[in-house]
């Protein structure tokens, strides 16, 4: 399958897949991959192309052969491991991967996770000195995964909360993003802050955290005397291919969602497509995306440590470039940082 092929089947498949779409088949595994290169002078991964991503922006090999980017391991984090993980061979890590892609998706043979998360694992095993397993989990399941013991740690774009603090530990790696999304070369010029949306034809999935979000902005700019948005309301959309269909035929002027999936788009069409703006999805506190393990095992200072070998020695900000995901990277890992508060 070409490049091109490639790009193409991760486009369509974005674009058909839920805007809500969070959880994936259970019970499908990985064994571990091949050693592939590393962080300096690594290829590029099969089925790449450097020259024509920066043509024809961001190139994604869908294929269950992924040549993923490796790190080294961490004497600190081996250090650091608990009793009842230092003889393991293997990190056992449950992902998702019947979400959108970057995130976590299936590979041309259908069977093959793949995507930013598993890359992060890869990371974190390669620090600890382990083979890394992966096990694709719905999201209802892996919280119960965990806490059985039937995998070590979940990657799967979890948030941290002070609630979930009270049974896992975290070890973050991305901040918790929404995008706004429009039309490559719209007249709306950057989204920086709520006056930004008076007056916009603005779209938004119904019933998630960046309509509540919309709304409250809505609501406070018509408060302070400004124009609120188009109708009143915002516009709302199931399938992203409805999205991008409204966006670039005009009737539509930004859609707001979670960075990741739309970052990823403007950077696999750059010339249909762009991110305007970006706010964090704890607005208005911070939220922040980590690895989540048992609270108990112990496990995490481990992880945050084998986390920092990537981030020293590059291999973190390689993994986010290539999947299009820069604009969410922290500048270190941490070991439970604060969470969004508990609500009532």
């Amino acid at each position: 399958m070409t490049a091109p092929t490639r790009r193409a089947r991760a486009l369509a498949l974005l674009a058909t897949l839920p805007l809500l779409a969070l959880t994936a088949c259970a019970g499908v595994s990985t064994s571990a991959p091949e050693a592939a290169g590393t962080a300096d002078g690594a290829e590029a991964p099969a089925g790449t192309s450097s020259e024509g991503a920066a043509a024809a922006g961001l190139e994604v090999s869908t294929s269950p052969d992924q040549d993923r980017v490796r790190s080294t391991e961490s004497a600190e984090a081996v250090g650091l491991l608990p009793e009842a993980f230092a003889d393991k061979d293997d990190f056992v890590v449950a992902v998702s991967a019947g979400a959108a892609p970057p995130l976590g998706f299936f590979a041309d043979d259908d069977k093959t996770p793949i995507g930013n998360e598993t890359d992060i694992a890869q990371l974190v095993a390669d620090g600890l000195g382990k083979d890394l397993r992966l096990e694709v989990k719905a999201w209802a399941d892996w919280p119960l995964a965990l806490q059985s013991g039937d995998v070590d740690a979940v990657i799967s774009n979890v948030t941290v909360t002070e609630e979930r603090k009270e049974t896992i530990d975290f070890s973050s790696y991305r901040n918790d993003e929404l995008g706004w999304l429009t039309k490559a070369g719209s007249d709306v010029p950057e989204i920086a802050e709520r006056k930004d949306v008076a007056g916009l034809r603005v779209g938004v999935g119904s019933g998630t955290n960046q309509e509540k979000i919309l709304l409250e902005w809505n609501d406070q700019n018509v408060a302070e005397g400004l124009e609120p948005i188009a109708g009143g309301q915002p516009e709302y959309y199931e399938q992203l291919s409805d999205v991008l269909l409204a966006l670039k035929s005009g009737r539509l002027d930004v859609y707001v969602g979670p960075n990741a999936s739309l970052a990823y788009q403007a950077k696999i069409a750059p010339d249909e497509l762009a991110v305007v703006g970006t706010l964090n999805g704890g607005w208005p506190d911070t939220a922040q995306i980590a690895v989540a393990t048992k609270k108990g095992d112990d496990l995490a200072p481990a992880v945050t440590a084998a986390l920092q070998q990537a981030f020293d020695d590059g291999t973190y900000a390689q993994v986010l470039e290539r999947w299009g995901l820069e604009t969410e990277a922290v500048e270190k890992p941490e070991t439970n940082p604060p969470g969004l508060p508990k609500t009532e």
